[in-house]
């Protein structure tokens, strides 16, 4: 079973966010939960099971919703992280492929 790397932090519970969510919005289970934030529920599932980080678009989603901050939904599963650390490999160009430039010049619709 792959974790992924926030699950490692001692603090991080999801379960608690998602059940303070249902409380909130009134809702029943995490069917209802997924519909009201526009998920398939295994989405819910994978969370609550520690297979799934609660990702940046499912928390804006969340504040969306609720009117929480986002501050406040991180702080009710436990991330306690204040900053973010992006790899080395994000933000670079990709490297070009010298063999597709001479190939592709003439692909353009017009």
């Amino acid at each position: 079973m792959a974790h992924h790397a926030l699950a490692s932090q001692e603090s991080y519970n999801p379960n608690h966010l998602l059940d303070i969510l249902l409380g909130k919005m009134q809702l029943k289970n995490d069917a209802a939960l997924s519909r009201m934030l526009e998920v398939a529920p295994p989405v819910i599932s994978k969370i609550r099971h520690h297979r799934l980080p609660v990702g940046a678009s499912l928390l804006i989603r969340m504040h969306e919703v609720t009117g929480m901050s986002i501050r406040d939904l991180r702080d009710l599963m436990g991330d306690r992280r204040t900053k973010y650390r992006l790899s080395d490999a994000q933000g670079r160009p990709k490297p070009e492929d010298k063999g597709s430039e001479s190939s592709s010049s003439g692909n353009y619709a017009h």
